[in-house]
């Protein structure tokens, strides 16, 4: 019998309304790049997996996902996300160790639908999955806050376990689409600060979050094996 929590997270959030007020009500998009640096030991308990996120949720909590997964099995792949279900698992666009990769969330308000795009900034290979929500319970098209972060889901144990991939996170940003005629001209503002947020159910995380500065005006930070009680909490650059 397994007691206790199944669910570990630990990573940084940041709320745009704070930073961005006059924009932030314009926002449709939240990208980034994840670059794998490193593939370790397969040290996943049976029937698990973790994922590496980029999470927003709009002002009724529904978070909205495209992640990096690797589960116990060696099986490595993106997903989109949406409140919780899996919607859709990129097949042309696959994890390599040494890749970049930019992903991207859009809401559509006009034409009520979430866009997950995914590219290999290496091959140019690129997919997108376009989640339609007519038929959902109204969703509101209105970014709240972002995670970015570590994810556990542990089958057989209560407690985080050690990561798969070292990771470097870049070039986090809003945008928005500045011609309502037009889908291409986009205006980028970079996420360049973050706060701790973590589930609170563990003493420590196997990870730790290294910062790496300001880059292109984004916050960037790697992820990699350690022993971390807390993580990101960098005030505006």
């Amino acid at each position: 019998m397994i007691f206790g929590l199944l669910h570990y997270w630990i990573g940084s959030i940041n709320d745009p309304q704070l930073f961005y007020r006059d924009y932030f009500y314009k926002f449709n998009i939240i990208t980034d790049n994840i670059k794998i640096l490193h593939e370790f030991k397969n040290d996943i308990p049976d029937k698990s997996w973790m994922l590496y996120l980029l999470e927003v949720f709009n002002p009724q909590q529904i978070a909205v996902e495209i992640n990096l997964i690797s589960q116990y099995d060696d099986q490595n792949y993106f997903e989109a996300i949406f409140n919780g279900i899996i919607r859709y698992r990129f097949t042309k666009v696959l994890p390599e160790v040494g890749h970049i990769y930019l992903r991207q969330i859009k809401f559509e308000r006009s034409n009520p639908s979430i866009e997950y795009y995914l590219k290999n900034l290496n091959t140019q290979t690129d997919e997108n999955y376009i989640l339609n929500l007519n038929n959902d319970p109204p969703f509101s098209f209105q970014f709240s806050r972002c995670f970015t972060g570590v994810e556990w889901w542990n089958k057989n144990e209560s407690r985080p376990y050690p990561i798969k991939f070292k990771i470097e996170i870049s070039n986090l940003m809003y945008g928005f689409n500045h011609n309502p005629y037009d889908s291409q001209p986009v205006v980028f503002f970079p996420i360049n600060t973050l706060s701790s947020d973590k589930d609170g159910h563990s003493f420590s995380y196997p990870v730790k979050f290294n910062y790496d500065g300001i880059k292109n005006g984004c916050f960037c930070y790697n992820l990699e094996p350690g022993y971390f009680l807390d993580v990101l909490n960098y005030a505006s650059i």
